[in-house]
Protein backbone atom coordinates (compact mmCIF):
# COMPACT_ATOMS: atom_id res chain seq x y z
CA UNK A 1 0.00 0.00 0.00
CA UNK A 2 1.34 3.43 -0.96
CA UNK A 3 2.26 5.90 1.73
CA UNK A 4 -0.03 8.85 2.20
CA UNK A 5 2.94 11.23 1.94
CA UNK A 6 4.98 11.17 -1.28
CA UNK A 7 8.13 13.21 -1.61
CA UNK A 8 9.54 13.44 -5.14
CA UNK A 9 12.95 14.92 -5.91
CA UNK A 10 13.14 17.97 -8.17
CA UNK A 11 13.13 16.96 -11.82
CA UNK A 12 14.57 19.73 -13.98
CA UNK A 13 14.66 19.47 -17.74
CA UNK A 14 17.61 17.84 -19.39
CA UNK A 15 20.84 19.79 -19.13
CA UNK A 16 21.60 18.89 -22.71
CA UNK A 17 20.56 22.02 -24.66
CA UNK A 18 20.00 20.01 -27.84
CA UNK A 19 17.50 17.65 -26.23
CA UNK A 20 13.92 18.92 -26.26
CA UNK A 21 12.69 16.16 -23.93
CA UNK A 22 12.75 16.25 -20.12
CA UNK A 23 14.20 13.42 -18.09
CA UNK A 24 11.02 13.20 -16.15
CA UNK A 25 7.61 14.84 -16.50
CA UNK A 26 5.08 14.63 -13.67
CA UNK A 27 2.25 14.87 -16.20
CA UNK A 28 3.18 11.41 -17.47
CA UNK A 29 2.56 9.69 -14.10
CA UNK A 30 -0.78 8.19 -13.22
CA UNK A 31 -2.81 10.00 -10.58
CA UNK A 32 -2.30 8.83 -7.02
CA UNK A 33 -5.27 9.32 -4.75
CA UNK A 34 -3.52 10.25 -1.58
CA UNK A 35 -3.28 13.34 0.52
CA UNK A 36 -0.21 15.39 -0.44
CA UNK A 37 2.04 16.93 2.10
CA UNK A 38 1.75 20.60 2.87
CA UNK A 39 5.17 21.18 1.35
CA UNK A 40 3.93 20.12 -2.09
CA UNK A 41 0.62 21.94 -1.94
CA UNK A 42 0.02 25.51 -3.07
CA UNK A 43 -3.03 27.36 -4.38
CA UNK A 44 -3.56 29.90 -7.08
CA UNK A 45 -6.30 32.23 -8.20
CA UNK A 46 -4.49 33.91 -11.09
CA UNK A 47 -6.40 35.43 -14.00
CA UNK A 48 -5.12 34.28 -17.37
CA UNK A 49 -6.48 36.03 -20.46
CA UNK A 50 -9.43 37.31 -18.49
CA UNK A 51 -10.37 33.89 -17.07
CA UNK A 52 -10.08 33.61 -13.30
CA UNK A 53 -8.95 30.15 -12.17
CA UNK A 54 -10.30 28.82 -8.88
CA UNK A 55 -7.87 27.80 -6.11
CA UNK A 56 -6.49 24.36 -6.83
CA UNK A 57 -3.91 22.02 -5.34
CA UNK A 58 -0.95 20.52 -7.13
CA UNK A 59 0.41 17.22 -5.86
CA UNK A 60 3.85 17.51 -7.39
CA UNK A 61 6.51 20.17 -7.16
CA UNK A 62 6.19 22.74 -9.96
CA UNK A 63 9.01 22.92 -12.46
CA UNK A 64 11.37 25.68 -11.33
CA UNK A 65 11.11 28.86 -13.33
CA UNK A 66 14.81 28.82 -14.13
CA UNK A 67 14.53 25.41 -15.79
CA UNK A 68 12.08 26.56 -18.43
CA UNK A 69 13.26 27.43 -21.90
CA UNK A 70 11.00 30.51 -21.98
CA UNK A 71 8.46 32.32 -19.79
CA UNK A 72 5.57 31.06 -21.87
CA UNK A 73 3.78 28.30 -19.89
CA UNK A 74 3.40 26.40 -23.16
CA UNK A 75 6.61 24.59 -24.08
CA UNK A 76 7.89 25.78 -27.44
CA UNK A 77 8.87 22.22 -28.30
CA UNK A 78 5.28 21.07 -27.62
CA UNK A 79 6.32 18.48 -25.05
CA UNK A 80 3.61 19.88 -22.81
CA UNK A 81 -0.04 20.09 -23.89
CA UNK A 82 -0.77 22.70 -26.56
CA UNK A 83 -3.40 24.48 -24.44
CA UNK A 84 -2.13 27.02 -21.88
CA UNK A 85 -1.87 25.71 -18.33
CA UNK A 86 -4.16 27.76 -16.09
CA UNK A 87 -2.66 26.30 -12.86
CA UNK A 88 0.24 28.69 -12.45
CA UNK A 89 1.33 30.60 -9.37
CA UNK A 90 -0.26 33.99 -8.88
CA UNK A 91 3.17 35.57 -8.48
CA UNK A 92 4.20 34.36 -11.94
CA UNK A 93 1.07 35.84 -13.45
CA UNK A 94 1.75 39.12 -11.68
CA UNK A 95 5.32 39.21 -13.03
CA UNK A 96 4.40 38.96 -16.70
CA UNK A 97 0.72 39.96 -16.73
CA UNK A 98 1.21 43.65 -17.49
CA UNK A 99 3.89 42.97 -20.09
CA UNK A 100 1.69 40.45 -21.88
CA UNK A 101 -1.31 42.77 -21.84
CA UNK A 102 0.74 45.64 -23.23
CA UNK A 103 2.18 43.39 -25.93
CA UNK A 104 -1.27 42.15 -26.96
CA UNK A 105 -2.63 45.71 -27.00
CA UNK A 106 0.24 47.02 -29.12
CA UNK A 107 -0.06 44.09 -31.53
CA UNK A 108 -3.80 44.72 -31.91
CA UNK A 109 -3.20 48.42 -32.52
CA UNK A 110 -0.59 47.61 -35.16
CA UNK A 111 -2.89 45.08 -36.82
CA UNK A 112 -5.75 47.59 -36.86
CA UNK A 113 -3.50 50.26 -38.35
CA UNK A 114 -2.49 47.85 -41.11
CA UNK A 115 -6.15 47.00 -41.83
CA UNK A 116 -7.08 50.71 -42.00
CA UNK A 117 -4.09 51.44 -44.22
CA UNK A 118 -5.01 48.64 -46.60
CA UNK A 119 -8.64 49.73 -46.59
CA UNK A 120 -7.74 53.29 -47.61
CA UNK A 121 -5.09 52.26 -50.13
CA UNK A 122 -7.31 49.64 -51.79
CA UNK A 123 -10.22 52.09 -52.02
CA UNK A 124 -8.01 54.70 -53.66
CA UNK A 125 -6.67 52.19 -56.19
CA UNK A 126 -10.19 50.97 -56.99
CA UNK A 127 -11.56 54.47 -57.57
CA UNK A 128 -8.64 55.49 -59.78
CA UNK A 129 -8.69 52.44 -62.04
CA UNK A 130 -12.48 52.24 -62.06
CA UNK A 131 -12.56 55.79 -63.43
CA UNK A 132 -9.72 55.06 -65.88
CA UNK A 133 -11.72 52.21 -67.40
CA UNK A 134 -14.96 54.19 -67.52
CA UNK A 135 -13.21 57.10 -69.27
CA UNK A 136 -12.37 54.88 -72.28
CA UNK A 137 -14.99 52.12 -71.96
CA UNK A 138 -18.14 53.76 -70.65
CA UNK A 139 -20.17 50.66 -69.91
CA UNK A 140 -20.76 50.70 -66.15
CA UNK A 141 -23.16 47.75 -66.17
CA UNK A 142 -20.57 45.40 -67.62
CA UNK A 143 -17.79 46.76 -65.40
CA UNK A 144 -19.92 46.48 -62.25
CA UNK A 145 -20.80 42.89 -63.20
CA UNK A 146 -17.13 42.02 -63.68
CA UNK A 147 -16.28 43.48 -60.27
CA UNK A 148 -18.90 41.29 -58.61
CA UNK A 149 -17.65 38.33 -60.65
CA UNK A 150 -14.09 38.90 -59.42
CA UNK A 151 -15.25 39.03 -55.81
CA UNK A 152 -17.31 35.85 -56.26
CA UNK A 153 -14.35 33.94 -57.70
CA UNK A 154 -12.13 35.26 -54.89
CA UNK A 155 -14.48 33.96 -52.21
CA UNK A 156 -14.95 30.60 -53.94
CA UNK A 157 -11.16 30.14 -53.99
CA UNK A 158 -10.89 31.03 -50.28
CA UNK A 159 -13.65 28.56 -49.40
CA UNK A 160 -12.29 25.75 -51.59
CA UNK A 161 -8.76 26.11 -50.18
CA UNK A 162 -10.19 26.40 -46.64
CA UNK A 163 -8.45 29.73 -46.15
CA UNK A 164 -11.83 31.05 -45.01
CA UNK A 165 -14.42 28.85 -43.26
CA UNK A 166 -17.28 28.12 -45.61
CA UNK A 167 -20.67 29.29 -44.30
CA UNK A 168 -23.48 26.81 -43.85
CA UNK A 169 -25.76 27.29 -46.84
CA UNK A 170 -29.44 26.58 -46.27
CA UNK A 171 -32.67 27.56 -47.96
CA UNK A 172 -33.69 30.00 -45.16
CA UNK A 173 -30.25 31.62 -45.36
CA UNK A 174 -30.50 32.07 -49.13
CA UNK A 175 -34.01 33.48 -48.81
CA UNK A 176 -32.81 35.93 -46.17
CA UNK A 177 -30.02 37.11 -48.48
CA UNK A 178 -32.20 37.84 -51.51
CA UNK A 179 -33.39 41.23 -50.26
CA UNK A 180 -30.04 42.61 -49.06
CA UNK A 181 -28.33 41.35 -52.23
CA UNK A 182 -30.92 43.11 -54.40
CA UNK A 183 -30.38 46.45 -52.66
CA UNK A 184 -26.61 45.92 -52.74
CA UNK A 185 -26.86 45.43 -56.50
CA UNK A 186 -28.86 48.65 -56.87
CA UNK A 187 -26.36 50.57 -54.76
CA UNK A 188 -23.33 49.24 -56.62
CA UNK A 189 -24.54 49.72 -60.18
CA UNK A 190 -25.92 53.20 -59.40
CA UNK A 191 -22.56 54.30 -58.00
CA UNK A 192 -20.77 52.88 -61.03
CA UNK A 193 -23.13 54.78 -63.36
CA UNK A 194 -22.42 57.96 -61.41
CA UNK A 195 -18.67 57.41 -61.69
CA UNK A 196 -19.03 57.11 -65.46
CA UNK A 197 -20.80 60.48 -65.75
CA UNK A 198 -19.12 62.82 -63.23
CA UNK A 199 -15.86 63.23 -61.35
CA UNK A 200 -15.00 60.72 -58.65
CA UNK A 201 -14.81 63.51 -56.07
CA UNK A 202 -18.34 64.70 -56.84
CA UNK A 203 -19.79 61.18 -56.56
CA UNK A 204 -18.18 60.72 -53.15
CA UNK A 205 -19.46 64.07 -51.91
CA UNK A 206 -23.02 63.08 -52.84
CA UNK A 207 -22.53 59.63 -51.32
CA UNK A 208 -21.60 61.29 -48.04
CA UNK A 209 -25.31 62.16 -47.80
CA UNK A 210 -26.12 58.52 -47.05
CA UNK A 211 -26.87 59.29 -43.35
CA UNK A 212 -29.72 61.58 -44.45
CA UNK A 213 -31.50 58.71 -46.17
CA UNK A 214 -30.73 56.42 -43.26
CA UNK A 215 -32.43 58.76 -40.77
CA UNK A 216 -35.42 59.39 -43.04
CA UNK A 217 -36.11 55.73 -43.85
CA UNK A 218 -35.50 54.53 -40.30
CA UNK A 219 -37.84 57.20 -38.93
CA UNK A 220 -40.48 56.18 -41.45
CA UNK A 221 -40.17 52.59 -40.18
CA UNK A 222 -40.73 53.67 -36.58
CA UNK A 223 -37.26 54.44 -35.24
CA UNK A 224 -36.73 57.66 -33.30
CA UNK A 225 -33.67 59.92 -33.22
CA UNK A 226 -32.63 62.69 -30.83
CA UNK A 227 -32.44 66.28 -31.95
CA UNK A 228 -28.64 66.08 -32.28
CA UNK A 229 -28.98 63.55 -35.11
CA UNK A 230 -31.49 65.70 -36.99
CA UNK A 231 -29.27 68.76 -36.59
CA UNK A 232 -26.24 66.82 -37.88
CA UNK A 233 -27.88 66.14 -41.24
CA UNK A 234 -28.42 69.85 -41.94
CA UNK A 235 -24.78 70.56 -42.90
CA UNK A 236 -24.81 67.38 -44.99
CA UNK A 237 -27.81 68.56 -47.02
CA UNK A 238 -26.48 72.11 -47.35
CA UNK A 239 -22.96 70.98 -48.22
CA UNK A 240 -24.07 68.50 -50.87
CA UNK A 241 -26.39 71.09 -52.41
CA UNK A 242 -23.62 73.68 -52.56
CA UNK A 243 -21.19 71.15 -54.05
CA UNK A 244 -23.71 70.09 -56.69
CA UNK A 245 -24.50 73.66 -57.77
CA UNK A 246 -20.83 74.59 -58.13
CA UNK A 247 -19.60 71.29 -59.62
CA UNK A 248 -17.72 71.86 -62.89
CA UNK A 249 -18.53 68.37 -64.22
CA UNK A 250 -22.17 68.42 -63.09
CA UNK A 251 -24.39 65.89 -64.81
CA UNK A 252 -27.93 65.06 -63.72
CA UNK A 253 -27.48 61.36 -64.47
CA UNK A 254 -24.34 61.31 -62.34
CA UNK A 255 -26.13 63.09 -59.49
CA UNK A 256 -29.15 60.80 -59.60
CA UNK A 257 -26.90 57.72 -59.76
CA UNK A 258 -25.11 58.73 -56.55
CA UNK A 259 -28.42 59.49 -54.82
CA UNK A 260 -29.93 56.13 -55.85
CA UNK A 261 -26.75 54.45 -54.62
CA UNK A 262 -27.33 56.00 -51.20
CA UNK A 263 -30.89 54.72 -51.16
CA UNK A 264 -29.80 51.23 -52.19
CA UNK A 265 -27.12 50.86 -49.53
CA UNK A 266 -29.34 52.29 -46.78
CA UNK A 267 -32.13 49.86 -47.64
CA UNK A 268 -29.57 47.04 -47.75
CA UNK A 269 -28.48 47.85 -44.22
CA UNK A 270 -32.05 48.17 -42.91
CA UNK A 271 -33.21 45.01 -44.65
CA UNK A 272 -30.16 43.08 -43.44
CA UNK A 273 -30.99 43.88 -39.81
CA UNK A 274 -34.50 42.51 -40.26
CA UNK A 275 -33.82 39.42 -42.37
CA UNK A 276 -30.44 38.24 -41.06
CA UNK A 277 -31.10 38.32 -37.32
CA UNK A 278 -31.18 34.52 -37.19
CA UNK A 279 -27.79 34.14 -38.92
CA UNK A 280 -25.48 36.09 -36.64
CA UNK A 281 -22.98 33.23 -36.66
CA UNK A 282 -22.01 34.13 -40.25
CA UNK A 283 -19.10 36.57 -40.15
CA UNK A 284 -19.00 39.75 -42.21
CA UNK A 285 -16.60 38.48 -44.88
CA UNK A 286 -18.66 35.38 -45.63
CA UNK A 287 -21.85 37.42 -45.63
CA UNK A 288 -20.39 39.85 -48.14
CA UNK A 289 -19.14 36.97 -50.30
CA UNK A 290 -22.60 35.40 -50.46
CA UNK A 291 -24.17 38.77 -51.25
CA UNK A 292 -21.65 39.32 -54.07
CA UNK A 293 -22.54 36.00 -55.70
CA UNK A 294 -26.28 36.65 -55.57
CA UNK A 295 -25.78 40.25 -56.76
CA UNK A 296 -23.88 38.97 -59.79
CA UNK A 297 -26.82 36.74 -60.67
CA UNK A 298 -29.09 39.77 -60.38
CA UNK A 299 -26.96 42.21 -62.33
CA UNK A 300 -25.38 40.43 -65.29
CA UNK A 301 -28.60 39.44 -67.12
CA UNK A 302 -29.85 43.03 -66.81
CA UNK A 303 -26.46 44.32 -68.02
CA UNK A 304 -26.78 42.24 -71.19
CA UNK A 305 -30.25 43.68 -71.79
CA UNK A 306 -29.26 47.32 -71.08
CA UNK A 307 -25.97 47.67 -72.96
CA UNK A 308 -24.93 44.25 -74.29
CA UNK A 309 -25.47 45.21 -77.95
CA UNK A 310 -22.86 48.02 -77.67
CA UNK A 311 -20.07 46.11 -75.97
CA UNK A 312 -18.19 44.97 -79.09
CA UNK A 313 -18.17 48.41 -80.68
CA UNK A 314 -17.19 50.05 -77.39
CA UNK A 315 -14.38 47.55 -76.93
CA UNK A 316 -12.79 48.40 -80.28
CA UNK A 317 -13.09 52.12 -79.58
CA UNK A 318 -11.43 51.67 -76.19
CA UNK A 319 -8.54 49.71 -77.70
CA UNK A 320 -8.02 52.33 -80.39
CA UNK A 321 -7.97 55.13 -77.81
CA UNK A 322 -5.53 53.33 -75.49
CA UNK A 323 -3.46 51.67 -78.21
CA UNK A 324 -2.91 48.44 -76.26
CA UNK A 325 -5.50 45.82 -75.36
CA UNK A 326 -3.43 44.45 -72.46
CA UNK A 327 -3.56 47.87 -70.75
CA UNK A 328 -7.36 47.82 -70.79
CA UNK A 329 -7.41 44.26 -69.46
CA UNK A 330 -5.04 45.25 -66.65
CA UNK A 331 -7.16 48.24 -65.65
CA UNK A 332 -10.35 46.17 -65.59
CA UNK A 333 -8.68 43.41 -63.58
CA UNK A 334 -7.26 45.85 -61.03
CA UNK A 335 -10.63 47.56 -60.59
CA UNK A 336 -12.31 44.19 -59.98
CA UNK A 337 -9.73 42.87 -57.53
CA UNK A 338 -9.45 46.05 -55.49
CA UNK A 339 -13.22 46.50 -55.40
CA UNK A 340 -13.48 43.24 -53.49
CA UNK A 341 -10.34 43.82 -51.43
CA UNK A 342 -11.41 47.19 -50.05
CA UNK A 343 -14.82 45.78 -49.10
CA UNK A 344 -13.10 42.81 -47.47
CA UNK A 345 -10.82 45.14 -45.49
CA UNK A 346 -13.78 47.24 -44.37
CA UNK A 347 -15.52 44.14 -43.00
CA UNK A 348 -12.34 43.08 -41.23
CA UNK A 349 -12.03 46.54 -39.70
CA UNK A 350 -15.66 46.47 -38.59
CA UNK A 351 -15.07 43.17 -36.81
CA UNK A 352 -12.25 44.72 -34.77
CA UNK A 353 -13.57 48.18 -33.88
CA UNK A 354 -16.74 49.86 -32.68
CA UNK A 355 -19.33 51.16 -35.17
CA UNK A 356 -18.45 54.75 -34.17
CA UNK A 357 -14.76 54.28 -34.96
CA UNK A 358 -15.73 52.62 -38.22
CA UNK A 359 -18.02 55.54 -39.16
CA UNK A 360 -15.29 58.07 -38.43
CA UNK A 361 -12.80 55.97 -40.39
CA UNK A 362 -15.22 55.72 -43.30
CA UNK A 363 -15.67 59.51 -43.29
CA UNK A 364 -11.92 60.08 -43.33
CA UNK A 365 -11.55 57.46 -46.05
CA UNK A 366 -13.93 59.47 -48.23
CA UNK A 367 -11.80 62.58 -47.69
CA UNK A 368 -8.64 60.68 -48.67
CA UNK A 369 -10.31 59.29 -51.81
CA UNK A 370 -11.58 62.73 -52.85
CA UNK A 371 -8.14 64.30 -52.44
CA UNK A 372 -6.42 61.42 -54.27
CA UNK A 373 -8.84 61.55 -57.20
CA UNK A 374 -8.42 65.32 -57.54
CA UNK A 375 -4.65 64.94 -57.62
CA UNK A 376 -4.71 62.11 -60.16
CA UNK A 377 -7.38 63.39 -62.57
CA UNK A 378 -6.74 67.13 -62.06
CA UNK A 379 -10.44 67.92 -61.65
CA UNK A 380 -11.15 71.65 -61.41
CA UNK A 381 -12.49 72.61 -57.97
CA UNK A 382 -14.06 75.98 -57.25
CA UNK A 383 -13.83 77.52 -53.76
CA UNK A 384 -17.56 77.16 -53.10
CA UNK A 385 -17.39 73.56 -54.28
CA UNK A 386 -14.60 72.82 -51.79
CA UNK A 387 -16.57 74.52 -48.99
CA UNK A 388 -19.68 72.50 -49.80
CA UNK A 389 -17.72 69.26 -49.87
CA UNK A 390 -16.10 70.04 -46.53
CA UNK A 391 -19.50 70.87 -44.97
CA UNK A 392 -21.04 67.62 -46.19
CA UNK A 393 -18.19 65.51 -44.83
CA UNK A 394 -18.16 67.42 -41.53
CA UNK A 395 -21.89 66.78 -41.20
CA UNK A 396 -21.24 63.08 -41.71
CA UNK A 397 -18.73 63.19 -38.86
CA UNK A 398 -21.27 64.92 -36.58
CA UNK A 399 -23.87 62.33 -37.52
CA UNK A 400 -21.57 59.46 -36.51
CA UNK A 401 -20.95 61.14 -33.15
CA UNK A 402 -24.66 61.74 -32.50
CA UNK A 403 -25.75 58.22 -33.46
CA UNK A 404 -23.06 56.68 -31.26
CA UNK A 405 -24.51 58.52 -28.25
CA UNK A 406 -27.95 57.25 -29.18
CA UNK A 407 -26.67 53.65 -29.34
CA UNK A 408 -24.87 54.00 -26.00
CA UNK A 409 -28.05 55.33 -24.37
CA UNK A 410 -30.02 52.34 -25.67
CA UNK A 411 -27.45 49.93 -24.26
CA UNK A 412 -27.53 51.63 -20.86
CA UNK A 413 -31.34 51.53 -20.78
CA UNK A 414 -31.28 47.83 -21.65
CA UNK A 415 -28.81 47.10 -18.85
CA UNK A 416 -30.98 48.96 -16.34
CA UNK A 417 -34.02 46.92 -17.39
CA UNK A 418 -32.05 43.68 -16.95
Amino acid sequence: MLSSRINLPPTPLSTNPTSPFPRFSPNLLPSVRSKPSDRHRFSTSAAINGVSSKPTSLIFNPIPKSSLFCKNPVDRFRVFPSKPNLHVPAAAAADGGDTTADSVSSNKTLQLAVVFGLWYFQNIVFNIYNKKVLNVFSFPWLLASFQLFTGSIWMLVLWSLKLQPCPKISKPFIMALLGPALFHTIGHISACVSFSKVAVSFTHVIKSAEPVFSVLFSSFLGDSYPIQVWLSILPIVFGCSLAAITEATFNFEGLSGAMISNVGFVLRNIYSKKSLQSFKEVNGLNLYGCISIISLLYLFPVAIFVEGSKWVQGYHQAISSIGNASTLYLWVLISGIFYHLYNQSSYQALDEISPLTFSVGNTMKRVVVIVASVLVFRNPIRPLNAIGSALAIFGTFLYSQATSKKSSKKIEEGEKKD
